[in-house]
């Protein structure tokens, strides 16, 4: 047996609270993420399991890696991507994706000429959502006739994951229980049994990088649909409301912002009218 398979089964010891606090503060500072004490075990895991893949013995050794100029850059994305991985599926809140086509038949009755639609998923982890949404705008433009005459753009912090919705590729499962003939139209059917996006669809969506912390940097202005859900829970109170101050600025007149429902309470934006929708949780922009 190699000394390395040796040293691999040792048990590490648990975290300390210091090196615990340590770790949340510097988890907050460079995403703005937040683990409370009841994810202490959650981090613990994570930390170990990277632990034994790098062979060092003790969390403050890691930590100072990580904060150790270029190398421990590279390493801190590499953390992140096992923190923020996220398990997630096809239309996930069905309600919001039911909003979402009345809203875009709307606008295409409302300004038939004006369907080139920018749509944007922040958060968007291994790209259901991004898909979801462009399968849902080209459901819509089907029926009218029309054919491709929109972009999705989704952005995450995590670098595998975005990989991995570039590549498109999903498990049936997360896909769900969608009609046979969409599943047709908008999926093929690799030999190992999982389902590939289709090329149309593909051409109509990019990923980026992006962490929710540097939107004030963002590139993406004058959307007509945001979708952010499920990100939020992460962050403070104060840091919510400041993220969603930033995604209003970066929202067409009229457009729609969608947020996962429960994420935030009693916020409201001047700019901002809520749609009458129990269901969902979910804004227009005025003008």
């Amino acid at each position: 047996m190699q000394p390395s398979a040796v040293w691999a089964m040792k048990p590490l010891p648990d975290i300390t609270a210091a090196e615990f606090r340590a770790w949340q503060e510097l988890l907050e500072t460079r995403s703005g993420i937040v683990l409370n004490e009841q994810r202490r075990a959650f981090l613990q895991t994570i930390l170990a399991t990277r632990l034994r893949e790098l062979e060092l013995d003790s969390y403050a050794g890691y930590y100072q890696q990580v904060t150790a100029g270029p190398r421990g850059a590279v390493e801190w994305s590499h953390l992140m991507d096992h923190l923020t991985v996220q398990e997630t599926r096809f239309f996930r809140h069905p309600a919001s994706f039911e909003h979402l086509a009345g809203y875009l038949r709307g606008r295409l009755l409302a300004s038939p000429d004006k369907c080139g639609w920018q749509l944007w998923s922040v958060g968007c982890s291994s790209g259901e959502e991004v898909y979801s949404l462009a399968l849902l705008a080209a459901e819509v433009q089907r029926e009218a006739g029309l054919d491709g005459r929109f972009g999705v753009t989704g952005t995450d912090l995590s670098l595998s994951a975005l990989e991995r919705a570039r590549g498109a590729c999903y498990n049936p499962r997360r896909v769900g229980e969608l009609a046979p003939e969409l599943l047709e139209r908008y999926f093929q059917a690799q030999d190992d049994g999982s389902l590939t996006v289709c090329d149309a669809l593909r051409e109509r969506v990019c990923f980026s990088r992006l962490n929710v912390l540097d939107l004030a940097r963002a590139p993406q202005r004058g959307m007509d649909v945001i979708f952010c859900q499920n990100l939020l829970i992460y962050f403070r109170r104060w840091r919510r409301r400041e993220i969603l101050s930033r995604l209003v600025e970066r929202l067409a007149p009229g457009g729609l912002l969608v947020i996962g429902v429960g994420e935030v309470a009693d916020w409201s934006h001047p700019q901002l009218q809520p749609v009458a929708d129990e269901q969902v949780l979910a804004f227009t922009r005025k003008g």
